[in-house]
């Protein structure tokens, strides 16, 4: 982290990264202040109205509370952040933790089920127009990784509430990231090809209950199943073997 502080930089945006990262990595954590203006902003190679202009983007996104003869202190993101926090932590993040992507799983296991019957109850024939290239979808992780956010992209503009759309128009990449690990398990793979067979039946049948149903059952499987893999990878980096984790259900 402290060579990357030495490094000459002139964009605000590249600024406003580092900031954010030395947060997240523990370097000003939660409750302690930030260096003094003139010394941080030597030591990240920039003026300091351009420090001081994006210490005031972050403050009004939740990162840090500017005061007045003090110095800046650094926030409790989780508690004094917005979305655009969210947004900030994946644009500065070089690779999202598996537990934030746990966390933004969570949340879509409650959400996509609702645009889901909203897309079909709006515009079934839509919807199964998304869908009708299923049955020649490659089986590979790049293709289904692709394919599931181009789908998803396309149910929440044929839902009525715009809020969906801003919500994950902000986690493109986040969401290819982690859906290219998810798909590299062929068993993976099957249960979503599965859910579009499914959802393509509903939606054929303007059967709009059953598109909420079926999708809160597969993405309650996908939380299930993301979660046991990251903790195999984990117990495997640990010395776990095989027949180890098989006992414990991993």
């Amino acid at each position: 982290m402290e060579e990357e502080f030495k490094s000459p930089i002139r964009s605000s945006d590249l600024v406003e990264n580092m900031l954010i990262r030395a947060v997240l990595q523990g370097e000003y954590p939660p409750g302690s202040e930030l260096p003094p203006e003139r010394d941080l902003a030597a030591k990240l190679g920039v003026g300091r109205p351009t420090l001081r202009e994006v210490i005031q983007r972050l403050e009004r996104d939740g990162w840090f509370t500017v005061r007045k003869g003090q110095h800046t202190l650094v926030n409790d993101f989780w508690r004094e952040g917005n979305l655009n926090t969210l947004v900030n932590i994946v644009q500065s993040s070089e690779e999202v933790p598996e537990d934030f992507i746990i966390n933004l799983l969570e949340v879509r296991s409650v959400l996509a089920p609702a645009y889901v019957k909203d897309a079909v109850h709006s515009c079934p024939a839509k919807v199964v127009a998304a869908l009708t290239e299923i049955d020649e979808l490659k089986d590979a992780a790049e293709v289904f990784a692709l394919f599931d956010w181009q789908l998803q992209i396309k149910l929440v503009y044929l839902a009525k509430n715009p809020i969906y759309r801003l919500m994950l128009n902000s986690f493109g990449a986040i969401y290819v990231q982690a859906a290219r690990r998810y798909f590299m398990i062929r068993e993976n793979r099957q249960l979503s090809r599965q859910f579009y067979q499914d959802l393509l039946a509903a939606a054929m049948a303007s059967d709009y209950q059953k598109s909420e149903r079926v999708t809160k059952e597969v993405m309650e499987a996908v939380l299930r199943n993301y979660k046991n893999q990251v903790s195999r990878r984990r117990m495997l980096e640990e010395g776990f073997d095989n027949e180890t984790m098989e006992r414990m259900g991993r």
